[in-house]
C-alpha cells in the first residue's frame, strides 16, 4: 500500500502536465493554458524530493515552451504576454522548489525530534526498571501492613538514589529503611545499591540498633571513599508480642522526619533534633536513637524529599502538606494513602520519590 502511494505520487505531476497539453490540444488554438503547467512542481513540491520537483519545474518551462509554439505566441504582438508567462512559469518552480526544501527540513525536524522522543521513552522505561530491579519487590513484613512506592521524577530517563527497605531481623523485629542518595545518575544509583546493601547485611551480621547500625555505616562508607551525600533514616518495630503496642526505634542520618498517623488520624512529624549525614564526619558525636510506642491502627509513613519538596513550596510547607495530607487519608488502607500522596501532587517533581508506609494491624 505504502510503495503504491509513493508510486502515484511520484507521477502526479507528470499526470498535470499531460492534461494541460491535452487540454491545449483539445481547446484548439487561441485557447492559452500553458500557464497551468506551474501545477506541476507545485504538486511536486508538496510530495516528492528536492531532485523530483527541479526536474518537474524544467519539465513545466519545456511544456509552456512547446505550447507557446504550438499557440504560435512567440510574436511581436504577443512576445511581452508570453514573456510574462515564462517569467511566471519559472518563478513558480523557484517557489515549488523553495516550498520542497522548507517541507523536507520540517520532516527531518520532525523525524529528529520523533527519534528523540523514542529513545527517551526507551531510556526512561530502562531507567525505572533498572531502578525497581535494585529497590526489589516491594516489602512484606510479617506482623505488619506495608506499602511502598518509588515515582521517578522529571529525570526520570537516568536512575537516581532513592530506596526503601523492609525486612525482619534475626531476633523477631522488623528492620524498616529509607534513603537517598545525591544525584540522578548510575553513580548515584550504584552507592544506593551498595549503602542498601550493607545496611542489610550489617543488620545480618548482629548491628540491630539504628543508632549503632547508622555509626558503622560512617566508619564503612569513609573507608570506601564516597564523597557523595547520602541521608538515611533507620528504624525497627518490635511486634513479637501480641499487646496493644509495639515500640519503634529509629536514628536519622539528615532526612526528613517520619510522619506518626495515630488510629484517630491526627498526624505529627517525628521531629528530633537534625543530625549530620552519613559518612559525613564519622569522627563527630555519637548518634542518638529515639523511641515511641504504636498502637493497635498507627501508621508511619517514611519519604523522601521528592514528596515535599515541589517549585514554589518550602520544605516547611511541603511537610506542612504531608501532614494535613495524612489527617485526612491516613486511615485509609496504606496502597491508598501512598498512591492519595502521589495523585495528589498532579505532576512529577524534578526528584524521585521513595515512600515506605507500615501499620501496626488492629
Amino acid at each position: 500500500m505504502v510503495n503504491r502511494s509513493g508510486r502515484i505520487d511520484a507521477v502526479l505531476p507528470a499526470v498535470v502536465l499531460a492534461l494541460v497539453v491535452l487540454g491545449e490540444v483539445v481547446s484548439g488554438r487561441g485557447q492559452v493554458v500553458l500557464g497551468l503547467t506551474v501545477m506541476a512542481p507545485l504538486v511536486a513540491a508538496t510530495w516528492l524530493s528536492r531532485r523530483a520537483t527541479v526536474a518537474y519545474g524544467s519539465a513545466a518551462f519545456v511544456v509552456a515552451t512547446l505550447l507557446g509554439l504550438y499557440e504560435q505566441q512567440y510574436t511581436s504582438d504577443t512576445a511581452v504576454a508570453q514573456t510574462v508567462r515564462m517569467i511566471a512559469v519559472v518563478l513558480a518552480g523557484v517557489i515549488a522548489v523553495g516550498a520542497c526544501d522548507l517541507r523536507l527540513r520540517h520532516e527531518a525536524h520532525v523525524a529528529r525530534l520523533s527519534a528523540e522522543a523514542a529513545a527517551t521513552r526507551a531510556a526512561v522505561r530502562t531507567g525505572e526498571m533498572l531502578q525497581r530491579a535494585l529497590l526489589g519487590s516491594p516489602p512484606q513484613v510479617p506482623g505488619m501492613e506495608t506499602a511502598a512506592r518509588y515515582l521517578p521524577g522529571e529525570q526520570g530517563a537516568q536512575v537516581g538514589g532513592d530506596w526503601y527497605d523492609a525486612f525482619p531481623l534475626g531476633d523477631g523485629r522488623i528492620m524498616l529503611v529509607i534513603g537517598d542518595v545525591a544525584g540522578h545518575d548510575a553513580p548515584a544509583a550504584a552507592t544506593m545499591a551498595q549503602t542498601r546493601g550493607m545496611v542489610r547485611a550489617l543488620a545480618r551480621s548482629g548491628h540491630t540498633s539504628p543508632a549503632a547500625l547508622l555509626s558503622t555505616l560512617d566508619d564503612v562508607l569513609g573507608g570506601l571513599g564516597l564523597d557523595t551525600l547520602v541521608t538515611v533514616t533507620i528504624a525497627t518495630l518490635d511486634v513479637r508480642g501480641a499487646g496493644a503496642t509495639a515500640p519503634l526505634c529509629w536514628s536519622n542520618a539528615g532526612h526528613l522526619p517520619p510522619v506518626l498517623v495515630r488510629a484517630d488520624g491526627t498526624a505529627r512529624l517525628l521531629e528530633r533534633t537534625p543530625e549530620r549525614l552519613l559518612g559525613a564526619s564519622p569522627e563527630g558525636s555519637p548518634r542518638s536513637e529515639h523511641a515511641i510506642e504504636l498502637h493497635r491502627g498507627d501508621s508511619v509513613l517514611f519519604y523522601t524529599d521528592g514528596l515535599v519538596e515541589r517549585r514554589g513550596m518550602t520544605l516547611d510547607d511541603g511537610t506542612a502538606w504531608l501532614v494535613r495530607a495524612l489527617s485526612r487519608i491516613g486511615q485509609e488502607p496504606l496502597d491508598r494513602v501512598c498512591d492519595g500522596l502521589l495523585g495528589a501532587l498532579g505532576t512529577r517533581g524534578d526528584d524521585d520519590i521513595a515512600l515506605l508506609a507500615v501499620r501496626l494491624p488492629r
